[in-house]
């Protein structure tokens, strides 16, 4: 029986379960965030336990990009073939799976086997969960709701950094303790999303509608569900999405847009104080407990500021944003290069770190997300967002992988004056190619882009 939609009234948004279901599929984002961050306080241990050279270290590092990339071209075929949903919970399972097998990894081998496994989880995630909120989540709030996931990517950073500086003074194994506690929000994450509904969005590219209105209903009320089913429909349809509908002439600017905002999202240079908090404070003479105990204040100052990006993305918008952090990060590399060059003390070249932190986390690292998941068409959203993901992957490995070779030969301050170049250019990109999307539907950004 097809459910009655009173389309006179006006619109109402339940706010209480969008978050509810935003904040479920944010837990991806969570584990995103502790896959991220265990390596840091990890490595220290590690290093004694496998015997790593600095080539070694980076290749354990980076074989989580490597399977970040897998992941990716994995979820793109099925969030547009099978539903968002499915793979969410392949995700799920899958970052259970590696945890265990980390902990209990008795050779350099299988721990990079093991880590490789969760790359692939991590990269499920990191493109199924923001994607899946900004298809559940009305125009107005839609940038904020994206934001969440990367709200619970720095909770999950924080969380583990906090339990990997708690295990510091455990003995040689602590480490193995670290990446198996990952199984407990592995499985709280498996066990809530088996409660997600399927996206509206794709319910309807598959001809689904009376499903797809139920859900609508759980969402909003009164002419919300009539003008987004309507919205919706008028995306032209194909049976199956393939990459050479990605690459065509018509959407291919918007995907190397995509594609360039993934790869500045990384080659920014901020995820190398994330995973290398240890080597860069070792190199200024900061004793182990030191360099775990920053890995918790880089922690906090990365959530609290995630929550004014999630305060004003919406308000200020998502170029405003990007043009800030890019230009504050290149300003704030250059000063922290010198203080590290110079052998600056600690406290100082902390400051620096923090503000470094505190720019990234209010401009590339949620917006990022914000913008791969709503400039791709409804029906090549899954791909498309793979192609750029990919990209973000294979920025990611290159730089977690150079890091510790380049700090080898230059010194752990030579690699930020590269880093403050990459920004500014970053600065110049985002200037000349990124529009404002916020306010818009995802339907009224595919029509305004590219047209039919």
């Amino acid at each position: 029986m097809d459910q009655v939609v009173d389309s006179a009234k006006p619109a109402v948004f339940f706010k209480g379960y969008i978050l509810r279901i935003s904040f479920i599929s944010a837990l991806g984002g969570y584990l995103f965030g502790f896959d991220f961050a265990v390596i840091s306080g990890a490595l220290p241990f590690l290093r004694t336990a496998f015997a790593l050279s600095s080539w070694w270290e980076g290749f354990l590092t980076g074989s989580l990009a490597l399977g970040c990339i897998v992941g990716c071209l994995i979820a793109g075929k099925i969030a547009d073939r099978y539903g968002r949903k499915p793979g969410l919970l392949v995700a799920a399972g899958t970052f259970a799976i590696s945890s265990v097998g980390m902990a209990l990894s008795p050779h350099l081998t299988e721990f990079i086997a093991m880590r490789f496994t969760a790359g692939i989880g991590v990269g499920m995630a990191s493109m199924l969960s923001p994607m899946y909120i900004a298809e559940i989540s009305p125009a107005h709030i839609r940038g904020r709701n994206v934001a969440i996931n990367q709200l619970t990517i720095g909770l999950g950073i924080l969380i583990t950094n906090l339990v990997n500086y708690l295990f510091a003074g455990k003995g040689p194994d602590a480490w193995r303790w670290m990446f198996g506690l990952g199984v407990i929000p592995s499985l709280l994450f498996l066990i809530g999303a088996l409660f997600l509904p399927e996206s509206p969005r794709w319910l309807i590219l598959q001809g689904r509608v009376e499903k797809a209105t139920k859900i609508l209903s759980k969402i909003g009320s009164g002419r919300y569900i009539k003008e987004s089913i309507e919205k919706i429909d008028r995306t032209p349809v194909r049976e199956n999405s393939s990459y050479k509908m990605v690459f065509a002439k018509s959407v291919r600017p918007l995907v190397l847009i995509g594609i360039g905002l993934a790869v500045f999202q990384q080659l920014c240079g901020i995820n190398v104080v994330f995973n290398y908090t240890s080597t860069i404070f070792k190199s200024v003479g900061a004793n182990l407990n030191e360099q775990l105990f920053e890995t918790v204040v880089i922690g906090i100052v990365n959530v609290l500021f995630t929550l004014i990006a999630m305060w004003q993305v919406d308000r200020l918008g998502r170029r405003p944003l990007m043009l800030t952090g890019s230009i504050g990060l290149s300003i704030v590399y250059l000063s922290l290069a010198y203080l590290l060059q110079v052998q600056a003390q600690t406290a100082i070249i902390s400051v620096f770190v923090l503000l470094a932190i505190g720019f990234y986390a209010t401009s590339l690292a949620p917006v990022t997300w914000v913008l791969i998941s709503e400039i791709f068409p409804n029906r090549i959203r899954g791909l498309a967002s793979s192609v750029a993901i990919v990209s973000l992957w294979l920025a990611y490995f290159i730089l977690v992988f150079t890091f510790p070779v380049l700090a080898e030969y230059l010194g752990a301050y030579g690699p930020f004056y590269l880093y403050a170049v990459i920004c500014f250019l970053g600065f110049l990109f985002v200037k000349a190619k990124v529009k404002e999307t916020k306010g818009r539907t995802l339907e009224e950004l595919e029509e305004n882009f590219i047209g039919r």
